[in-house]
């Protein structure tokens, strides 16, 4: 009868609390947007389940070594990947492998929507100040306004690790969620005049400017931003491995088994750091609302941005301002959105290659906004 007992005690009945039954409901909710409205599902799906096994109740602290968070689990063996900052620099180098970057050099302007759309990063950076983060843990909140789930853990991993769990489910929430929170907002900052402007086609890109990119980008991002060289020297490697031509299989490795393989290690881990017990705090909670502004301010800064610039430009130069949302670095989803939406307004108006260039431009340009971060917080020693 004891031993009844004590498995009753260890079972997870017993343990179960509201908050356990919260995160396995947000679990479900993440699988169901994934399966049934096509929202992301490869990291939904992952991340999804991910918190479904970070939320089956136990008795914690008996040496069972089955939570995320207790040492010598599995789970805690794949997580250190996640609080190292080890998996972010792989998916880099996939993201490299599989981006061409044809329409950012057929028109190297749209770069600067990359940068636009970046102020979501500084502001939310100076909201989480003035809300009583410290400066460390204000840096990694606001780099969710880029948008870029990796960029977002490698950054949180160096400078606020007790928080990198809260802030890698926020940043992957609204990766997944460009979908809904994107067009409510590109449709109030345009009007339809603005969203059925049809830019001219980009110019031809030669093959050998293809290769050149990767290694002249990799030495000008990273001689102004060193604290990011993880990451963007992984990403030109992967385009260089992907535009030399002579180095195919490991282009493709990089771009479908090794990604996929990280992306899978990441997104559970993520999501079954979402622990009840430890992640479902109003900190949390804060974090993710100043997670969604962070993203929601990026996206007007880039459409915003791209009203400006039209306002020098005449005739067929002109931007349609949609694509200046795509400067966050949700890639390909911010692109497709955008060109989903030039769609409805005017079918025969393709603005898919267009919204690409900011769009791979967002990623290098949070990229290097994380490792201005980095290295100016590191360097005052705060």
């Amino acid at each position: 009868m004891e031993g009844v007992m004590h498995f009753m005690e260890l079972s997870g009945f017993a343990n179960v609390t509201w908050g356990h039954l919260i995160m396995i409901m947000v679990g479900l909710i993440f699988i169901y947007l994934a399966i049934t409205k096509d929202y992301e599902p490869l990291l939904l799906v992952p991340i999804g389940f991910g918190i479904l096994i970070g939320n089956i109740p136990f008795l914690e602290n008996m040496g069972m070594q089955i939570g995320i968070y207790e040492d010598g689990s599995v789970m805690n063996m794949l997580y250190y990947g996640v609080l190292k900052g080890l998996y972010p620099p792989l998916i880099f180098l996939g993201i490299g492998a599989m981006t061409d970057f044809s329409t950012l050099l057929s028109n190297p302007r749209l770069m600067v929507l990359g940068a636009a759309a970046q102020i979501g990063i500084f502001l939310t950076f100076l909201t989480a100040l003035a809300l009583g983060f410290t400066l460390n843990q204000a840096a990694a909140i606001g780099i969710i306004g880029g948008a870029d789930g990796p960029t977002a853990i490698f950054l949180s991993s160096r400078l606020a690790p007790e928080l990198i769990g809260a802030i890698a489910i926020a940043a992957y929430s609204y990766m997944a969620l460009v979908p809904v929170i994107q067009p409510p907002i590109i449709k109030l900052l345009t009007s339809k005049e603005e969203r059925q402007i049809k830019m001219k086609p980009p110019r031809a890109v030669s093959k050998t400017e293809k290769m050149i990119f990767p290694i002249v980008g990799l030495l000008l991002t990273t001689f102004i931003s060193p604290g990011a060289l993880p990451l963007l020297g992984m990403l030109f490697f992967g385009n260089l491995l992907k535009e030399s031509g002579v180095t195919k299989r490991l282009a493709d490795t990089a771009s479908k088994q090794l990604i996929d393989i990280v992306t899978i290690l990441l997104g559970v881990t993520v999501g079954a750091s979402t622990q009840a017990t430890t992640f479902l705090t109003p900190q949390s909670i804060l974090i993710f609302g100043l997670g969604a502004v962070s993203f929601m301010v990026a996206t007007a800064g880039g459409v915003l941005f791209a009203k400006f610039m039209n306002l020098f430009l005449k005739g067929d130069d002109k931007l349609n301002p949609m694509i200046g949302a795509a400067g966050v670095s949700a890639v390909p989803d911010s692109a497709r959105v955008v060109h989903q939406l030039g769609q409805k307004e005017d079918k025969s108006n393709y603005l898919l290659m267009h919204a690409m260039a900011p769009n791979v431009s967002g990623v290098i340009g949070s990229a290097v906004a994380a490792g201005i971060l980095l290295s100016y917080l590191m360097k005052v020693g705060w």
